[in-house]
């Protein structure tokens, strides 16, 4: 299915409802690692794993004869890579996509790939002793189909490719013209982001469509430790903006963006003049860490009618209390509209709280954030 899937909600019907359950193909060149999916997903009464393949080419003919609703898909595979298929996938017969990768350096960085290729998640690879681990995977497992199953997924434009490298940033690009009228702004003005599925694709869309001299954003994205700092350096190379992940007590300046270590809460202290970000161990907050509900809590408290509150794609309701509580601390706050978002879950709770003050498209959102950021 393609985007029709935007229609269903998170709990999938259950076979007792009278609904079809969810079809899965799963790819993986590993015969255990086929057997271990396969028995995680048995275990939820609304998942049928209809087939498996062991390449891509086998894969190819299975979704023909099979008509999977979601597809696990294997990072390395014989014959044919898993992105050089996802990339095929996607341009000839978009469908949701759950990446299953290893978490290290290189698989962090071909996990992103995937994503800008239109992948809607990812898992870890299934380690070999699955036996204190193996409830939790399977639920972890189990969430992301049924999340996958809701998303809407667009087909890959031919001729365009997500995976090319942006303009070489270069000294101009991150700082003024000498004698222009643009400047560094030493305001206080930050920007608070969030999201989860779906949003390493929507915050690069956000953060490419700001300039040098932006105010400072501050990033809570539901991501591994492993892919923090992979993605902050992936950001950095194709934005104007400085790009790093936070660090605890490092000042927060104009024209950079600052992403959580995927294993902490960030958040936002004021010290004297200046923000410096703050980064703690402290347990997961619903069910995240980092939270997005931490970080904009933090910001309302320390920046209140300073700040714009920005909450992306995403499954679940983190972030929307948080930016509720931005809005009543004076802070501008916008959401993702629901037709752009992979899935419209955090988005579509802020609004219904009353959180939102604007609903826009993806491309909209920085042009809208821009004019925020000019009114004093």
């Amino acid at each position: 299915m393609s985007a029709a899937h935007s229609g269903q909600t998170a709990g999938h019907p259950t076979p007792s409802g009278g609904r079809k359950r969810i079809r899965v193909l799963i790819v993986d060149d590993s015969a255990l690692v086929r057997q271990l999916l396969t028995r995680m997903l048995s275990l939820a009464t609304d998942i049928e794993v209809v087939g498996t393949a062991a390449d891509a080419h086998a894969a190819r003919e299975k979704i023909k004869q099979l008509n999977p609703d979601v597809l696990t898909l294997d990072v390395e595979m014989p014959l044919m890579d898993g992105i050089t298929f996802l990339r095929n996938l996607m341009r000839l017969r978009p469908m949701p996509v759950v990446m299953v990768s290893s978490l290290t350096e290189r698989g962090a960085d071909v996990t992103l790939d995937a994503l800008a290729l239109g992948a809607v998640d990812y898992l870890a690879k299934p380690k070999l002793d699955l036996a204190a681990t193996f409830t939790d995977y399977s639920n972890e497992l189990i969430a992301k189909i049924r999340i996958a199953a809701t998303a809407s997924v667009r087909a890959l434009e031919p001729g365009r490719s997500p995976l090319a490298p942006g303009p070489a940033r270069t000294v101009e690009d991150a700082t003024p013209p000498h004698g222009g009228t643009r400047h560094l702004r030493t305001t206080s003005r930050l920007i608070a982001m969030g999201a989860s599925t779906g949003g390493t694709e929507a915050i690069k869309h956000v953060l490419t469509g700001l300039a040098a001299d932006s105010p400072a954003v501050v990033i809570a994205q539901h991501i591994p430790k492993a892919f923090s700092g992979p993605f902050a350096a992936r950001l950095n190379e194709r934005c104007a903006l400085t790009v790093c992940e936070a660090q605890d007590g490092q000042q927060i300046l104009a024209g950079h963006a600052y992403i959580a270590p995927g294993d902490r809460h960030l958040r936002v202290r004021r010290d004297g003049a200046r923000y410096v970000c703050r980064l703690d161990d402290g347990e997961p907050v619903n069910r995240h860490k980092p939270s997005i509900d931490v970080l904009f809590r933090s910001v309302a408290d320390q920046c209140g009618p300073n700040a714009i509150g920005v909450l992306l794609t995403g499954m679940g309701k983190d972030g929307a209390r948080g930016l509720k509580e931005m809005l009543d601390s004076g802070s501008r706050t916008v959401v993702q509209d629901e037709a752009s978002s992979v899935v419209w879950g955090m988005p579509g709770e802020a609004v219904a709280l009353g959180a939102a003050q604007a609903v826009l498209p993806l491309e909209q959102i920085a042009a809208r954030v821009c004019a925020l950021a000019e009114q004093r």
